[in-house]
């Protein structure tokens, strides 16, 4: 799901001609486009959606919606690496590879052994 999240300039630059800002999100710092809120300043807050600033926001309203955001794991899930969470979902502890990786082989002459082998299961 995406969500408009409230978020606070933290600077303002420009990249490639368009205006941008550093966005805190609650602890979650991200890159945002001021095009539609181009009088907005460091500080200020701004409902952002899909990396664009949206709309203006006063501080205290800001601050309830990411605390209650933040209550109800929205900001996991908005913010939070998605691969990670589909292994959370599928009840996966780590990497599911983890234990293949350890096991490569550490010799280009090894290679085709272990390609053989696996072939062979």
């Amino acid at each position: 799901m995406c969500l408009a999240v409230p978020g606070r300039v933290l600077d303002i630059g420009e990249k490639d001609g368009t205006r941008m800002a550093t966005v805190d999100f609650g602890g979650v710092v991200k890159e945002v486009c001021l095009e539609y809120l181009p009088d907005l300043q460091v500080g200020e807050y701004a409902i952002v959606h899909v990396g664009f600033a949206l709309q203006r926001l006063d501080e205290e309203s800001a601050r309830q919606t990411l605390e209650l955001f933040a209550q109800l794991g929205m900001l996991q899930e908005e913010f939070g690496d998605p691969w990670e969470r589909a292994a959370a979902e599928a009840g996966a502890a780590d990497w599911p590879f983890a234990d293949d990786i350890a096991e490569q082989p550490q010799h280009a002459g090894d290679a085709g052994d272990a390609v053989q082998e696996a072939q062979q299961k």
